[in-house]
């Protein structure tokens, strides 16, 4: 079975809402494909390792959570992004990419599917008063270490989880956002957590894990960022029927 693109685009639109997020980048239809699809593949980045991997599977579009076109970017189309684009146009292949809107939806998103595979419970949003917000804050059904908590991330990620503070206090309040909110580690204190879980760090990071007494655990931008572009592709192969893979281009960082 195939879908019309514009079909999908609508669908997706309904379901990711992108019109509530002030985002870095344009979300939804980056690149114009063939008008029809039926095997759509998902990543977390649309780079060329991807791209080739997705075109000899035989995609017809695909959807990630970092695309093109970010604000500050050169608006030149040379080297890498020529390259990238060439790749896309040459094969017909559309390229889908939703950001905040794929970090924040309470189901579907990166931060609600890592919440479920790490068993923390009620997802409640980590910035309430902030439109369009991302990071989430809940409980694990008991307190437990620190370290506890690691093991089950990095187990989860096959990522080394890097661990801020001491790995013998027990943690049960837990915020965490994906990816690059390591900015978000105060409004965790605020909230009264035990630990706060995101994908990087940075240099003052580290000292207020230590001055606010609370625990802080990077887990990899890419290893965290996995789950929840895997879960709206396989949504739309269920729904819409579709043929769904998803690429998983391996990423250190």
């Amino acid at each position: 079975m195939t879908v019309a693109l514009k079909d999908l685009l609508n669908y997706l639109e309904g379901v990711l809402q992108p019109e509530k997020f002030r985002d870095y980048c344009p979300n939804g239809l980056q690149v114009e494909g063939r008008p029809r699809i039926a095997k759509l593949a998902t990543g977390v980045t649309a780079c060329q390792e991807f791209l080739d991997a997705a075109i000899e599977w035989g995609a017809d579009a695909v959807l990630v959570h970092h695309g093109y076109f970010w604000e500050g970017e050169k608006a030149v189309i040379t080297g890498m992004k020529r390259r990238r684009l060439a790749t896309l146009l040459s094969n017909d292949v559309s390229l889908l990419a939703y950001h905040l809107p794929l970090d924040a939806h309470p189901e579907l998103g990166n931060n609600a599917q890592l919440g479920k595979l790490l068993g923390i419970t009620p997802a409640e949003d980590l910035r309430p008063d902030t439109d369009g917000s991302v990071g989430n804050i809940g409980s694990l059904d008991a307190a437990i270490p620190a370290a506890e908590l690691a093991r089950r991330i990095q187990q989860l990620t096959d990522r080394e989880v890097l661990v801020i503070g001491d790995s013998a206090m027990p943690v049960q309040r837990v915020a965490w956002c994906t990816g690059a909110a390591q900015g978000y580690i105060e409004h965790a204190v605020a909230a009264g957590a035990d630990v706060y879980i995101t994908g990087e760090v940075s240099e003052q990071t580290v000292h207020v894990a230590r001055e606010e007494g609370i625990v802080f655990m990077a887990a990899g931008h890419h290893a965290t960022e996995r789950y929840g572009v895997q879960a709206v592709g396989e949504h739309l192969a269920q729904r819409l029927d579709l043929d769904h893979c998803f690429f998983d281009i391996n990423n250190p960082a």
